[in-house]
Protein backbone atom coordinates (compact mmCIF):
# COMPACT_ATOMS: atom_id res chain seq x y z
CA UNK A 1 0.00 0.00 0.00
CA UNK A 2 1.25 3.23 -0.97
CA UNK A 3 1.11 6.85 1.35
CA UNK A 4 -1.38 8.16 -0.82
CA UNK A 5 -3.63 6.01 -2.67
CA UNK A 6 -6.26 6.77 -5.98
CA UNK A 7 -9.98 5.99 -4.64
CA UNK A 8 -12.21 4.97 -7.38
CA UNK A 9 -13.77 8.51 -7.56
CA UNK A 10 -10.03 9.56 -8.50
CA UNK A 11 -9.85 11.39 -5.18
CA UNK A 12 -6.24 10.81 -3.51
CA UNK A 13 -6.44 9.87 0.35
CA UNK A 14 -3.49 11.33 2.67
CA UNK A 15 -1.98 8.02 4.43
CA UNK A 16 0.63 7.79 7.19
CA UNK A 17 3.94 8.38 6.20
CA UNK A 18 3.38 11.42 4.08
CA UNK A 19 3.41 14.95 5.44
CA UNK A 20 0.43 17.24 3.99
CA UNK A 21 -0.51 20.78 4.15
CA UNK A 22 -3.51 23.10 2.77
CA UNK A 23 -4.31 26.23 4.01
CA UNK A 24 -7.79 28.16 3.02
CA UNK A 25 -9.06 31.82 3.10
CA UNK A 26 -12.30 31.67 3.95
CA UNK A 27 -15.22 34.07 5.27
CA UNK A 28 -16.17 33.30 8.99
CA UNK A 29 -19.48 31.45 8.61
CA UNK A 30 -17.82 29.06 5.58
CA UNK A 31 -15.15 28.56 8.60
CA UNK A 32 -18.01 27.91 11.23
CA UNK A 33 -19.61 25.37 9.17
CA UNK A 34 -16.34 23.95 8.87
CA UNK A 35 -15.39 23.86 12.59
CA UNK A 36 -19.06 22.74 13.80
CA UNK A 37 -18.91 19.70 11.46
CA UNK A 38 -15.45 19.12 12.43
CA UNK A 39 -16.65 19.60 15.95
CA UNK A 40 -19.45 17.02 15.64
CA UNK A 41 -16.50 14.11 14.34
CA UNK A 42 -14.78 14.65 17.50
CA UNK A 43 -17.60 14.52 19.25
CA UNK A 44 -19.20 11.73 18.36
CA UNK A 45 -16.45 9.43 17.92
CA UNK A 46 -12.54 8.94 17.69
CA UNK A 47 -12.07 8.81 13.68
CA UNK A 48 -12.70 11.72 11.14
CA UNK A 49 -11.89 12.32 7.36
CA UNK A 50 -11.60 15.65 6.29
CA UNK A 51 -12.04 15.65 2.42
CA UNK A 52 -12.42 17.78 -0.69
CA UNK A 53 -12.84 16.52 -4.74
CA UNK A 54 -9.51 16.24 -5.01
CA UNK A 55 -8.56 14.50 -2.22
CA UNK A 56 -9.72 12.88 1.73
CA UNK A 57 -7.63 12.22 4.69
CA UNK A 58 -9.13 9.72 7.27
CA UNK A 59 -7.71 10.16 10.34
CA UNK A 60 -8.00 8.16 13.57
CA UNK A 61 -7.12 9.93 16.62
CA UNK A 62 -6.21 9.48 20.56
CA UNK A 63 -6.13 11.27 24.01
CA UNK A 64 -5.89 13.71 24.85
CA UNK A 65 -6.36 16.49 22.08
CA UNK A 66 -4.50 19.50 22.89
CA UNK A 67 -6.38 23.12 22.01
CA UNK A 68 -3.95 26.48 21.62
CA UNK A 69 -5.53 29.69 22.00
CA UNK A 70 -3.22 32.67 20.84
CA UNK A 71 -4.46 36.12 21.61
CA UNK A 72 -1.85 38.90 20.30
CA UNK A 73 -3.50 42.40 21.36
CA UNK A 74 -0.87 44.87 20.26
CA UNK A 75 -0.76 46.39 17.31
CA UNK A 76 -3.03 44.72 14.59
CA UNK A 77 -5.33 42.20 16.88
CA UNK A 78 -5.14 38.56 16.32
CA UNK A 79 -6.53 35.16 17.51
CA UNK A 80 -5.14 31.88 16.67
CA UNK A 81 -6.61 29.01 17.58
CA UNK A 82 -5.04 25.31 17.44
CA UNK A 83 -5.95 21.99 17.70
CA UNK A 84 -3.59 19.21 17.51
CA UNK A 85 -4.86 15.97 17.63
CA UNK A 86 -2.38 12.98 18.46
CA UNK A 87 -2.92 9.32 16.33
CA UNK A 88 -4.43 6.51 17.52
CA UNK A 89 -2.15 3.22 18.44
CA UNK A 90 -3.64 -0.30 18.13
CA UNK A 91 -1.16 -1.49 20.34
CA UNK A 92 -1.71 -3.27 23.40
CA UNK A 93 0.03 -3.89 26.72
CA UNK A 94 2.07 -6.58 27.06
CA UNK A 95 1.21 -9.60 29.35
CA UNK A 96 2.07 -9.75 32.92
CA UNK A 97 2.39 -13.11 34.46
Amino acid sequence: MTDADTNSDERTTIRTGRDFEQEYRLDASEAGSFLIALGEQLRDGDELTIETDEWELPFAFGEPVELEIDFEGVGEPSLEIELELPGRTDEKAPEVR
